[in-house]
């Protein structure tokens, strides 16, 4: 058997046991509807913290590798100077 066969299988069977369980529910289809709502809402903030914190995260590694950039370009810069220095007081 297939991986897609056994994915489309596993999903057919999800969306069936959530209609089976709203169709099922003691709650009127507005109350159900309202939860619903109201977990997705739930879902919807988790997902935007997550991302939000990812993206600062992010944002800090990205200072944080633009700094070292900058030390390390001040440091090839004071080598080069140093060089050239040396290069320029030689004589044979």
């Amino acid at each position: 058997m297939s991986t897609s066969k056994v994915l489309v299988g596993i999903i057919a069977g999800i969306a069936a046991g959530a209609v089976v369980g709203l169709l099922m529910a003691p709650d009127s289809g507005s109350n159900t509807r309202k939860k619903i709502s109201q977990k997705g809402q739930g879902y919807v903030d988790d997902l935007r913290s997550k991302f939000n914190d990812f993206l600062d995260g992010f944002m800090n590694q990205v200072e944080t590798v633009k700094d070292d950039a900058h030390d390390l370009a001040d440091r090839a810069k004071s080598k080069i100077g140093d060089t050239m220095k040396k290069v320029g007081s030689y004589n044979p």
